[in-house]
């Protein structure tokens, strides 16, 4: 947990001891990129207002040294930054105050999904459309046989889309198979996921290849050819 203040700091490690979660605590950004390399933690709760850097930088600075599943707790609750976190790699964004059974929801998620195998009766064989290809048990993606650089939850929702050409998948379906929650109305994770992982295959979503937006419905996987 990256928390600067130190009395939400004791009260959140109370409340995910009480949770039967083991709880470390840092109040700074430098301690926080020390902690994530020598202790290798299941997950980040990261604050972004850091007294030593802007949890952003913090952000993408344990992106580059780590896969570890990111929780932004904040009290931005503007777009733009649920937007910009999830664009430089939070897997999830949840905004202060909250209580601790919403927040051990959110944790109990994102570890379910971290931890989980390949589904029951998903085919784990190379899938290849188009100049593409994606190989599940090595989690590699490359497209006219450059390898894509991608997030785990890209990778996770281009695989899932790819397992399933030219059908229409909704946002509700893709919220409960590849995030492992419920979607509400207002969330734009997905969005967000699509608009990156629109970029890496190099298409835009006026001008799509592989990913189609079915408005109002969700979203379709196509061959470009």
């Amino acid at each position: 947990m990256v928390e600067d203040d130190p009395a939400v700091q004791a009260a959140l490690v109370q409340a995910l001891n009480g949770l039967g979660l083991t709880a470390q605590a840092v109040g700074t950004a430098a301690a926080a990129l020390q902690e994530v390399v020598a202790a290798e933690p299941d997950l980040v709760l990261l604050d972004l207002g850091l007294p030593d850097l802007d949890g952003m930088v913090v952000l993408t600075m344990l992106r580059s040294v780590s896969d570890v599943p990111v929780i932004v707790a904040t009290a931005r609750g503007d777009e733009s930054s649920v937007v910009q976190s999830l664009n430089s790699g939070a897997d999830d964004y949840i905004v202060k105050p909250f209580t601790s059974t919403h927040l051990s929801a959110r944790i109990t998620a994102l570890l379910r999904r971290a931890k989980a195998g390949p589904k029951t009766g998903e085919p784990d064989e190379t899938i290849h459309i188009g100049d593409l290809q994606i190989d599940p048990n090595r989690r590699h993606a490359a497209l006219a046989g450059a390898r894509l650089v991608l997030t785990r939850r890209e990778f996770d929702l281009l695989a899932y889309l790819a397992r399933r050409p030219d059908q229409v998948v909704s946002r509700q379906e893709l919220f409960e198979a590849v995030w492992d929650q419920s979607a509400s109305a207002d969330d734009r994770t997905i969005d967000v996921h699509t608009s990156w992982l629109r970029r890496k295959l190099g298409e835009t979503a006026a001008e799509p290849r592989y990913l189609h937006t079915v408005r109002g419905v969700g979203y379709r996987f196509t061959n470009p050819g």
